[in-house]
């Protein structure tokens, strides 16, 4: 099966949301992993540490893959969860943890998530 190209809106709204998953997971790293453990790059350039760099690259390629990209308003509510049962148990914490602190520190991407634009 071949995938249709992204239009230009997709393509950008797919990067955004790669951009979000990853700068969440590494303040969840920067909040429970000491600094030492950090020493891999997310995909949004932060330090990770090497387990949290696995969920990173795992969500990247999730969100590149995802086929609902031009339908869905975000992962919970789409009707096709791509994530396998671990990942999703361990995304779930790292929003848990960091979804209140988007706000600090990535406040635009917080308000768009909210917003699910």
């Amino acid at each position: 099966m071949t995938k249709t190209p992204d239009t230009p809106a997709i393509a950008r709204r797919r990067e955004r949301e790669k951009r979000t998953i990853s700068n969440m997971v590494a303040i969840y790293c920067a909040g429970n992993h000491g600094k030492a453990m950090r020493t891999e790059t997310s995909f949004a350039g932060e330090a990770l540490c090497p387990d949290c760099k696995s969920l990173d690259d795992y969500c990247v390629l999730r969100t590149e893959r995802c086929r609902s990209m031009h339908q869905k308003t975000s992962c919970e509510e789409c009707g096709n969860h791509c994530y396998a049962a671990t990942q999703r148990e361990q995304i779930r914490a790292v929003m848990r943890y960091a979804g209140p602190r988007m706000l600090l520190h990535h406040p635009a991407a917080a308000i768009r998530h909210l917003l699910k634009k």
